[in-house]
């Protein structure tokens, strides 16, 4: 498979940097990034897991 890596910024809160970066030691990840890229493998290889990902409004920083 060709890789074809690029760096991009997104905005995160500090709860959700601090996720991913425990996610990354518990699994043994290379780092958040790694996280991140794991969960979008995710929501493209289960194309049927995609409403329920997206869809359903899940807002912790709200209000």
């Amino acid at each position: 498979m060709f890789k074809d890596k690029k760096t991009f910024e997104i905005s995160l809160e500090t709860h959700q940097m601090a996720f991913l970066n425990e996610v990354a030691a518990r699994y043994r990840l290379e780092d958040a990034s790694k996280a991140v890229r794991c969960l979008v493998n995710f929501a493209i290889d289960e194309p049927d897991e995609q409403d329920r990902i997206f869809d359903e409004v899940r807002c912790l920083d709200c209000g």
